[in-house]
């Protein structure tokens, strides 16, 4: 049975998009109505208008966000912003974008929301009776190092607020901006307060600019490995996520040349399709790869039994079947081949203290 078409609304002529991941703004699965472009009965061009980024401000009460997943190694995670503008099109948090009764389509890549106001409010999580040390994951749901932190440095002033409590943080991030606070992470590390992984999917140019169309290029993603272990940062390579019968080819070489770089452990995690990601990955693999399309959506089916995607806890992450053995051992041999450590080890979570306060202010340095 062909996987082959799925159901999306026709793309907005008046729309120009550039370096944009999808094509297309479905409505989001908790929204009543959609949105249909219909032409006017004019015969006159429709006037095209690039599509820009907006941002918009929430101002959270709560900035610490608590899961209990058997699949994560964390049970608490911040997020700096809402959507990404990296576009990777592939991104399972996209549906989180209806939340906001927004579309994972574009939406979550041109309307993000940013929270300016979440290192105060973190300052007064931290300061609590009763809250109980553990590492903050950051990352966990879109990149904190977005093109949008260069402007806001929100999550500068998160680690700030970190590094004064002696508060462990884990972040992931495929963004260059995590160079401009070497001076942090390097202080963070010595403390051993800190763990870096940096997502690398592909080595391909093309591929990667057509998949993650704002995102840095595989060279500087390897750069930001070579540069976060020389000041002392433990850094793993995240191969996430491995795409069958498209990226999964390269994970022997991305763990390679990550490893020569200084990369400490690695990870790696299946494509995951959840809601509305799977039609908007369909719709890309039909415009950009389309001789490819079904054999691709076909390698991820076989791994998921037969659907495109499968949320069940301990197998969304892997994947199940003989494919995704196979993907497994190979993870395996290859890590073992190049010297990865099994873990970074742990964050020292025993220098926990709120620091003082000067008048309103909190003493940071």
């Amino acid at each position: 049975m062909s996987l082959l078409p799925l159901d999306l609304p026709p793309s907005d002529p008046r729309q120009r998009l550039k370096a944009r991941g999808a094509a297309h703004n479905p409505v989001g699965r908790f929204e009543p109505y959609a949105r249909l472009v219909e032409p006017d009965g004019w015969d006159i061009p429709e006037e095209e208008q690039l599509l820009r980024t907006e941002v918009s401000i929430e101002r959270p009460r709560s900035v610490i966000t608590r899961n209990s997943s058997p699949d994560v190694p964390f049970d608490r995670s911040i997020n700096a912003y809402r959507g990404c503008e990296h576009g990777c099109i592939y991104c399972f948090a996209r549906p989180s974008h209806g939340y906001l009764g927004l579309s994972a389509g574009l939406d979550f890549e041109t309307r993000l929301v940013a929270r300016p106001e979440a290192p105060e409010v973190l300052e007064r999580e931290l300061a609590r009776p009763g809250y109980a040390v553990a590492p903050i994951a950051m990352g966990t749901n879109t990149d904190p190092y977005q093109p949008l932190e260069a402007k806001m440095g929100i999550t500068r002033r998160l680690l700030q607020v970190l590094s004064a409590h002696n508060h462990p943080v884990t972040l992931v991030t495929r963004g260059a901006g995590v160079l401009r606070d070497l001076d942090l992470l390097a202080d963070l590390a010595a403390r051993n307060l800190v763990h870096v992984g940096v997502s690398v999917t592909t080595l391909d140019d093309d591929l990667a600019r057509k998949m993650e169309p704002r995102a840095p290029a595989p060279a500087t993603r390897i750069r930001m490995i070579r540069e976060l272990a020389r000041a002392g940062v433990p850094v793993r390579v995240m191969a996430a996520p491995m795409i069958p019968g498209l990226t999964d080819h390269a994970l022997e070489a991305i763990l390679t040349e990550a490893r020569r770089a200084g990369a400490r452990a690695a990870g790696m995690l299946v494509l995951r399709l959840p809601h509305e990601v799977a039609p908007l990955f369909a719709d890309w693999l039909e415009r950009h790869f389309p001789a490819r399309a079904e054999r691709v959506l076909g390698a991820i089916a076989a791994l998921r039994g037969g659907k495109l995607n499968d949320p069940r806890f301990k197998t969304r992450m892997t994947g199940e079947g003989v494919e995704a053995d196979l993907l497994a051992q190979r993870y395996a041999v290859a890590c073992r081949r190049l010297g990865f450590q099994r873990s970074l080890g742990p964050l020292d979570c025993t220098g926990f203290a709120v620091p003082p306060r000067v008048g309103d202010q909190l003493e940071l340095f």
